[in-house]
């Protein structure tokens, strides 16, 4: 992994070094710059070392040094592509770097570079003979990428933390991305914290015309589902069997590395399954997988990951949070994630990366397999949640809420009385919202009581709306699957691991999202990723062979942390960094701290964006790496 900062216009080498050095934890094994003072061309590298140790440096550039690229990420299918490259006469100076791939890919086949990859990347290459700079993002957005453009000046870099130390950056709050945080849990790309900054969408580039300074986005992937309906129950042994093949080839593709590599382990299905086919390409002993306990027993998976990884034989180790270890971390990763979200797990994904890091230096992970196979209890939701729109009136569902509202609140993971008070406040507004309302930290009638502003759903929810309302032949179940494969999995779970892996120096890398693996998922009818209620169904089926029985059956748990609890002992931080209103962000404290309510979500966005703001915000990033 590594880091990247550029800009075109006015600036200075200081402006380009404060922006590399922002980003020294993403890169800690050197630093590459190139600057074209004539045409007032930018850019930096920070390198992190993983494939091609010797040979990988960057900016990277071909034979007559007139295309340069500078890159963040892994490609998967860089042997093949460089096959193909030098078989159309280009002549590689590296022995295997992916770097150099992309130079050459870019002189083959222009702007369709980005389709033809397998991987995780975001790259800027800069094209001197046509005066250009084409920049891109892998296709689920594992790497993240964010642009600004102002008078005299473009910038980009992998976080917002590197952008904004230009002096042409505009510091200012953009008032709508703040009401999606809210409203979302995150920030649903293009949208960015600050106003004139964007994020570049996975699956996107963009072309910046040095010449007459104008910016164009272009999608070159969505996720779309497109299932064959042909297929039946007598097709799921074949299915099954072309299932196993491609994660095995998937991890496979990951495995290959110059520096130590680990397994994240949970002891759910999906890093089980990045273990199973692990194995089944190096010796298990050889393999250290890692795992982070809790204290508080229905939030601990670590007996279930000591299972798995008794049964495969893999060097095990575990260390444990609770309260005292959170109360330490949270300003320390908080103040370092460059931009704020609602998901808690933050901490103990940090924490896993970190003890990781001490042993290795890359990690396979499961993030995927939910959102790919129907994981989530939204899934299981959607029935009961449609007959109850249809069955119960608009009078008597308020009157249910309040109910619902008496229930004794439960800190427990998952409790009963969460998820009621989350399912009954996702089915007071139209399906089209169900999933962002189910999640979101604040529900739209909240996001009044707390902005000054007037807040209406169809304007912070209009994306996931224009997804739901795009092909309303699809079931409920297809279009909740690509609500969380284009929202939630790129800007909540994505960036949660991008940001707690590169605190420490880590490379993660997701099995689930090979190319031809999620090819294979976009065609598989939903029949066989939720049957019955069974969540993950076909990939249950591929890994009964491999994995212990208990794996399979057990509910999931997620990797949650006693939120609720936990905010119950510990004091807001003095002042306010925004204009949210106080008496409403206060009331919602007492209430919480009283066990009156349970407003965790709300209040840890409030935290995570509380701390990202703080002046002191890139000292704590520096103390986190």
């Amino acid at each position: 992994m590594c880091g990247l900062a550029g800009f075109v216009g006015r600036g200075s080498r200081a402006n380009l070094l404060s922006m590399a050095a922002a980003l020294e934890h993403r890169g800690p094994d050197g630093q590459g710059l190139f600057i074209d003072d004539a045409r007032r061309v930018f850019l930096a590298h920070r390198r992190l070392a993983i494939i091609d140790i010797a040979g990988g440096h960057q900016p990277m550039w071909n034979e007559d040094h007139q295309v340069g690229v500078i890159y963040n990420g892994e490609i998967y299918n860089h042997a093949a592509l460089r096959a193909e490259l030098t078989a159309n006469g280009h002549v590689f100076r590296s022995d295997h770097s992916d770097t150099e791939v992309l130079v050459h890919g870019y002189e083959q086949w222009g702007d369709s570079l980005p389709a033809r990859l397998n991987g995780m990347f975001a790259f800027a290459i800069l094209d001197r003979s046509r005066r250009r700079l084409f920049l891109a993002r892998d296709r689920f957005g594992e790497k993240p990428l964010y642009y600004c453009q102002g008078r005299d000046f473009f910038g980009f870099a992998s976080e917002l933390t590197a952008l904004a130390c230009h002096p042409a950056f505009d510091r200012s709050l953009d008032q709508r991305s703040l009401q999606k945080l809210f409203a979302y849990g995150y920030l649903p790309a293009p949208h960015a914290l600050y106003r004139g900054s964007r994020k570049l969408p996975g699956g996107s580039s963009l072309t910046y015309d040095i010449e007459h300074g104008t910016v164009a986005v272009a999608s070159y992937w969505q996720f779309r589902l497109e299932p064959d309906e042909s297929l039946g129950d007598e097709d799921e042994p074949a299915l099954v069997e072309e299932l196993t093949a491609l994660l095995s080839q998937a991890v496979r593709r990951r495995l290959i590395s110059d520096v130590p590599l680990g397994v994240f382990l949970s002891g759910g299905i999906d890093s089980s399954t990045a273990l199973a086919m692990a194995v089944q390409h190096r010796p298990a002993a050889l393999l250290k997988t890692f795992t982070v306990g809790f204290t508080e027993p229905s939030f601990d998976e670590a007996p279930f990951a000591q299972t798995v990884a008794s049964a495969f034989g893999t060097a095990h180790q575990v260390r444990r949070l609770d309260l005292e270890g959170a109360r330490e971390l949270i300003p320390r990763v908080l103040g370092s994630l460059d931009e704020p979200f609602a998901d808690p797990s933050i901490l103990p994904t940090y924490l896993l990366s970190a003890f990781t890091r001490e042993q290795v230096t890359v990690a396979l992970s499961g993030d995927g397999g939910d959102e790919l196979f129907a994981g989530y209890d939204p899934f299981k939701a959607l029935g009961p949640a449609r007959w109850y729109r249809q069955l119960v009136p608009r009078r008597l569902h308020d009157g249910v809420r309040r109910l619902a509202d008496l229930l004794p609140i439960s800190a427990r993971n998952m409790s009963f009385d969460f998820k009621l008070r989350r399912g009954l406040a996702g089915v007071s507004y139209p399906p089209a919202v169900w999933n962002p309302v189910w999640m979101s930290p604040l529900e739209p009638r909240e996001l009044n009581e707390v902005f000054d502003s007037p807040v209406r759903y169809e304007d912070v929810y209009d994306q996931a709306i224009a997804l739901w309302e795009r092909d309303p032949s699809k079931s409920n179940v297809d279009r909740t699957l690509e609500f969380f494969a284009t929202f939630y999995l790129q800007d909540n779970i994505l960036f949660k691991a991008d940001r707690a892996a590169m605190m420490s120096s880590l490379e993660a890398r997701a099995i689930f999202l090979d190319n031809d693996l999620v090819e294979f998922c976009c065609k598989l009818p939903h029949r066989f990723k939720i049957r019955n209620g069974q969540r993950k169904y076909l990939l249950k089926k591929a890994m009964a062979r491999y994995l212990p029985a208990g794996t399979l059956a057990r509910p999931k748990k997620g990797f949650g942390i006693p939120l609720a609890k936990w905010l119950r002992e510990l004091s807001p931080p003095e002042g306010s960094q925004l204009t949210l209103r106080p008496a409403a962000v206060q009331r919602r404290w007492q209430e919480h701290r009283s066990g009156a309510a349970d407003h965790r979500l709300f209040l840890w966005t409030w935290l995570s964006l509380q701390h990202c703001l703080a002046p002191d915000a890139g000292d704590a990033r520096r103390g986190a790496a």
